[in-house]
């Protein structure tokens, strides 16, 4: 492991952290440390969502940075907790060469997130808390099972099935027969069988290269795999979300009584105060200055003090 020594300065007290690059196996992250290590301190995993998206929350997708889950990190530091993020696989750092789409699952996430959890149970740290963000939040629940997490956070996770979300998306933007052929693949994939004659018109969603790791994908109802958590769990969503609903919210919350859930209103997607006018929410997305919601952290930083002494 090598570890790089850096100061970050906060503005509400001369506090220090240490930031150092960590690595399991080819995929590599961000291990932020409160200023004081006296004694062991819990350390939450963060699991970025969809799409081409860093450590830090920022895709490259789009124009600019948002850095939601790096502000996200400060702020546990500041509370004393220790924080890992890692850029997913595939994706900045963790770009591997020759990786090929067709060989990619959604079990491979699942899998980096348990062996990025197995090395935090360590010396240094009281507990381990998983925190997924979006999809991180499906890979999260799942890791959570197998690798002794003590506690997990899902922000702005979906509360069904992919193909279900997927579905609801396109009935509405596709004319009716399209439709139908969408319909047709997805039940397919569902039922996990590959479908070579994918209409031109639907070939980015279905293309042959992807369609092993939605069929993956699809297998994985978030309800479901929250329910089997012995765990606590703490269920966030923001009401200016404009990619997750609050019912997502509401399904998962209701799938298992340990967990609570925490509706932010005027919080949106990426974790920031912005209203739900999508011009308002584009800008959002790239931009590092617009601040977390105040009302945020001091709900993660209750919940993993009290997943931590158990009360």
């Amino acid at each position: 492991m090598r570890k790089l020594a850096v100061i970050l300065a906060f503005s509400a007290a001369p506090l220090f952290a240490q930031s150092s690059d960590v690595v399991a196996g080819a995929i590599h992250g961000t291990l932020l440390l409160p200023s004081d290590m006296s004694k062991p301190v819990p350390v939450v995993l963060l699991i970025a969502g969809s799409g081409p998206t860093d450590r830090d929350g920022n895709s490259a997708t789009l124009p600019g940075k948002n850095d939601s889950l790096k502000m996200l990190a400060t702020d546990f530091a500041m509370n004393g907790i220790a924080s890992l993020r890692y850029d997913k696989r595939g994706i900045a750092a963790s770009a591997i060469p020759g990786q090929k789409e067709s060989d990619l699952r959604f079990e491979n996430y699942i899998d980096d997130a348990v062996a990025w959890c197995n090395q935090l149970h360590e010396k240094r740290f009281s507990s381990v808390i998983i925190a997924g963000h979006s999809e991180g939040s499906l890979i999260g629940m799942v890791a959570a099972k197998k690798c002794g997490a003590a506690g997990f956070i899902s922000l702005e996770g979906a509360g069904y099935p992919a193909a279900d979300i997927l579905r609801t998306q396109l009935k509405t933007r596709l004319p009716a027969e399209l439709n139908a052929q969408s319909e047709a693949v997805l039940k397919s994939l569902e039922a996990g069988k590959p479908v070579d004659d994918v209409p031109p018109q639907l070939t980015v969603l279905y293309r042959a290269s992807v369609q092993p790791y939605l069929i993956s994908w699809f297998h994985y109802d978030p309800a479901k795999e929250l329910a089997e958590l012995r765990i606590p769990i703490l269920v966030v969503q923001g009401t200016t979300d404009i990619q997750v609903s609050l019912d997502d919210a509401k399904r998962l919350a209701a799938a298992n009584p340990r967990a609570k859930l925490v509706v932010i209103e005027g919080m949106n997607h990426i974790l920031k105060m912005v209203s739900g006018d999508l011009q308002t929410q584009i800008p959002s997305y790239s931009d590092p200055k617009l601040q977390l919601s105040e009302k945020l952290t001091p709900q993660l930083v209750e919940f993993v003090r009290k997943a931590v002494t158990g009360h």
